[in-house]
């Protein structure tokens, strides 16, 4: 196979291992072709007012400031005169789009909104508004379109403010809810003199949704326990305040309206969301009006936490609900039918009616949820042959049949109390067996995946010993037995596909399914390879083998384990740092293991620091940008003392530049820093310089010498000037230190390749990317090459870790991203996030391809191993992913298994990027000087 090849079946591999997750654990949840169901009995409300707080966390809401008084006044009242609260608990991942689509249609939606960037409808489906006669509703346009859109017929209107008004630099972005407010009013006051609009309003079944974004906005721009943050509550609540007087005044006090109010997600301590920490996911929940209870005075409550205390609510009674149950609720109180996808349960202590009332709407909500799991088994029944379909044994259609009748008969009989308890537990019951038939095929799914996972590091790992190592005589297989095993292997394959095909699967179950018939096909050919290496481990110490696996092992063990305690790293570091003194390496190079030493030590700070994002310190970013200046202006002076002969002013020139993109990115981040503070915005000339400092950075080091030096120097200060744009803290130092090991590394495997007396010493000052790939310098692989390669994975690890660790969402800090855009731009200010990820990825790669260079190893070889180390670690993450437990250890298991996938695919294009990057050089037009005749 040759490498181009071998290289596109890599990617392919993995991109299919990395794709399965979601689908076996993140298909869409949705069923379609259930019948809408509805509480016979006249509702209480004839509309209901949705006020959502996008990103307002529970506690910042209910808990008093430092002199003992309310956030939010007008609503502090509220819970405690006029209606019932609680804590509304949101799932992963707590983003704005999962969140309001869990508040109006009732159900938590699968993973495959990330790619729509949360506005656009992966899947159809039916909300509250969608059931309401009319929906009129105010706020941002990444939240109100998709409600419209997935509704039926034209009957949710939608008034949204400009995309560009969600800046994150502006002068205060309570002036988003502020927009909502008035709009609201004008809107009412405009009906007075319409009379369509006007009967439209006076109509049932009506619903009011204002989406007030600015609390989201200024958590991110200031943080939540900033001043700006805790001002916009109080707008909020006067906005509320007002808007409920003017609409109660409107309606005549006819009291007929309900009002909700909520937030889609909360927000951690540093500005962030999106995975499962409490500060995300517990959201406060008021609800007052038409049909809710008023406040229960209590006694005594019990709860795990204990806000209840801080807050001093402990005597009014917490009512809390999981998010989808919001839908349910409002869909009581106006009277439409249940939306057909929503898996919550009605809370019935918020309501305030008659038991028959309660019992007929809590058995409408478990019909409802049952249709669903009707339509999931009879789906599942369909594509599975019948000799092999299990079904959900708690709720066949006998025990259903018996629940309804049984329900119906307690609600005639008035015993309204068991009809409830009767529905909850069918409810339960529905909700396990949609679950089941949910997972159906995740054993099948995740076994396929795992052999197929396990051929291919056998086909790889044998790859490594046919051509890289003397461990085996090449022996080609005869043809005859070549085309039994061809015919044998294309049998299994078209016997699985036969059988994916009775049971109509979807086509990405032959993808899984059938993956493994090649890869394996391709391990049984090499089986000589197999015997002849068994022969030769057997012939070998049994200790030294045993010891060698075991070292093995441990390594990858200290990899995976990085994911879960970043301070792992440090004492892998700290080993690291040791290394010259085990190996007695620094016998011969006293100097090169001290830098060594020193260097890893210093390295191995930083994955103890917290998180990136959480303590900006934009003078320590400065200081970096000064100190990469000062060693530039080192390595100028050198580059100019020495008396080299292919040094011309072309490659000065391009240093110089350097260093000028260098001061100006130090220049960019300083001035940016204190305009946002003032509340200036972002100056449109820092926004040009910092974009341009991009592109450039990118081909600037083209123009440099490939000497080994000079071109890792000039791919180190080029991304360096981008990295400092995107520095808010400490992470600015570590590209620094980091290139300072890995020149280190260099050295030092040039000394370890003597030691082993492996080759002579090259020349590294006189190194030259660009004529390093003589074939026949290349020598076979050894076992200290393993060594090499969990080096550079393990660095690779680091440079992912020891910035703040981002294997959860919410570790990112938007403040990233403000010297290039300050307007919300969830893919744009993702890209700029993953780039500042993989410039320290890049400077590693580049030290490894010099290694490789170095060291007279083929790039393919060295990389080979490191595919195997990085495919064990990711072996071990799918077998670690779960979808049960807290939301924090789901969320944190998937995330741990794709960024771990996206690694090994990421370092086979850092491959390809770092050869570019070493050995292309692009030549500018020399000027020719024109003689006169």
């Amino acid at each position: 196979m040759g490498i181009p090849v071998f290289i596109l079946a890599g990617l392919l591999v993995h991109c299919v291992f990395l794709v399965s997750i979601f689908d076996i654990y993140f298909s869409s949840p949705l069923v379609h072709g259930m019948s809408p169901q509805q509480t016979p009995l006249p509702p209480p409300a004839k509309r209901v007012v949705l006020f959502v707080a996008d990103g307002l966390r529970a506690d910042s809401l209910y808990e008093l400031n430092s002199n003992n008084r309310p956030q939010a006044p007008y609503l502090r009242g509220i819970l405690e005169n006029n209606g019932s609260w609680g804590i509304s608990h949101t799932r992963v991942p707590t983003e704005s789009r999962p969140g309001h689509v869990a508040l109006i249609a009732g159900f938590y939606e699968d993973v495959s909104a990330v790619a729509k960037g949360w506005k656009e409808n992966p899947v159809e489906f039916d909300s509250v508004f969608n059931e309401s006669k009319y929906t009129w509703s105010w706020g941002s346009p990444d939240i109100l379109p998709m409600f419209a859109k997935g509704a039926t017929g034209d009957h949710v209107y939608t008034f949204c403010y400009t995309a560009e008004s969600e800046d994150f630099g502006a002068q205060d972005a309570a002036e988003l809810d502020m927009w909502v407010f008035d709009h609201v009013k004008s809107f009412f006051n405009s009906s007075r003199s319409n009379q369509t609009l006007f009967s439209a309003l006076n109509e049932e079944k009506v619903v009011l949704f204002l989406h007030l974004l600015g609390i989201d906005t200024n958590g991110h721009a200031h943080r939540p326990n900033s001043r700006e943050y805790k001002e916009n509550i109080k707008k909020v609540d006067e906005g509320v305040k007002e808007i409920v007087s003017m609409i109660d005044n409107f309606y005549g006090n006819d009291g007929k309206t309900a009002f909700i109010l909520t937030s889609d997600h909360g927000m951690t301590d540093w500005g962030s969301h999106g995975a499962g920490h409490p500060s995300e996911t517990l959201t406060p929940l008021i609800v007052w009006g038409a049909g809710v209870n008023y406040p229960q005075k209590v006694t005594s409550q019990l709860f795990e936490d204990n806000f209840l205390k801080e807050w001093k609510l402990e005597n009014l009674k917490r009512l809390d609900v999981n998010q989808a149950d919001i839908a349910p609720l409002m869909a009581s109180l106006i009277g439409v039918p249940f939306p057909l996808n929503s898996v919550g349960t009605l809370p019935l202590e918020y309501l305030n009616n008659t038991a028959h009332f309660k019992a007929e709407s809590i058995f409408t909500n478990a019909v409802q949820i049952l249709e669903q799991f009707k339509v999931k088994m009879s789906q599942k029944k369909e594509t599975t042959l019948s000799f092999l379909f299990t079904p959900f044994k708690p709720l066949s259609d006998s025990e259903q049949i018996n629940f309804l009748k049984k329900t119906r008969l307690y609600i005639q009989q008035q015993k309204y109390d068991e009809a409830v308890s009767l529905c909850k537990t069918l409810i339960n019951l529905a909700l396990e067996g949609l679950s089941y038939y949910h997972t159906y095929d995740r054993l099948f799914l995740g076994l396929s995946i795992a052999v197929g996972f396990v051929g291919w590091t056998t086909y790889v790992i044998l790859v490594i010993i046919k051509t890289h190592t003397n461990l085996t005589k090449t022996v080609q297989i005869n043809n005859k037995e070549s085309t039994v095993l061809f015919y044998g292997f294309a049998f299994v394959g078209m016997i699985i596909a036969f059988f994916l095909l009775i049971q109509t699967c979807p086509w990405t179950y032959y993808v899984y399914c059938l993956l493994p018939v090649p890869v394996w096909y391709a391990v049984v050919r090499e089986l000589r390879v197999i015997q002849d290496l068994a022969t030769n481990l057997l012939s070998l110490h049994m200790g030294q083998s045993i010891g060698f696996f075991l070292v093995c092992t441990l390594g990858t063990e200290i990899l995976v384990f990085s994911f879960f305690y970043r301070s792992t790293l440090t004492v892998g570091l700290l080993v690291f740092a040791a290394w010259p003194v085990i190996t007695q390496l620094w016998v011969q190079a006293k100097t090169t293991a001290l830098i060594w030493t020193l260097l890893c030590v210093l390295l191995a700070i930083f994955p103890l620091m917290p998180v990136v994002g959480r303590e900006p310190n934009i003078p320590l970013v400065i200081a970096t940008g000064l100190l990469t200046l000062l060693f530039s202006c080192f390595s100028l002076a050198s580059l100019c003392k020495s008396k080299n002969k292919y040094r011309n002013n072309e490659d000065l020139k391009v240093h110089f530049y350097q260093m000028l993109s260098i001061a100006l990115s130090t220049y960019v981040v300083s001035t940016t820093h204190d305009s946002l503070k003032n509340k200036q915005g972002l100056p449109v000339l820092n926004q040009i310089i910092s974009w341009m400092t991009l592109v450039s950075s990118s081909v600037l080091p083209l123009l440099s010498p490939t000497f080994l030096f000079q071109r890792l120097f000039s791919i180190l200060l080029s991304l360096m000037s981008t990295y400092l744009l995107l520095s808010t803290g400490y992470e600015a130092l570590f590209p620094l230190v980091l290139s300072g090991l890995m020149f280190a590394w260099i050295n030092m495997e040039q000394e370890a390749l003597q030691h082993y007396g492996l080759s002579h010493k090259p020349k590294l000052a006189v190194f030259n990317f660009a004529y390093a790939t003589d074939i026949t310098q290349f020598r076979q692989l050894h076992l200290d090459d393993v060594r090499r390669s969990f080096f550079f994975v393990f660095f690779i690890v680091t440079a992912f870790f020891g910035t703040g660790n981002i294997a959860s969402v919410n570790s990112f800090d938007p403040a990233s991203v403000y010297c290039f855009l300050t307007v919300f731009s969830p893919f744009m200010m993702g890209g700029l996030l993953v780039l500042k990820v993989v410039i320290p990825f890049v400077l590693v790669s580049c030290a490894f391809e010099a290694v490789q260079g170095t060291t007279q190893l083929s790039s393919k070889s060295l990389f080979l191993i490191v595919l195997v180390i990085s495919d064990i670690m990711a072996l071990h993450f799918f077998f670690l992913v779960k979808d049960y437990g807290s939301w924090l250890d789901i969320g944190t298991s998937i995330s741990h298994y794709v960024l771990v996938m996206s690694l090994t695919i990421f370092m086979m294009l850092m491959n390809g990027l770092a050869q570019l990057l070493t050995t292309k050089r692009l030549e500018l037009p020399r000027r020719t000087k024109h003689h006169s005749t």
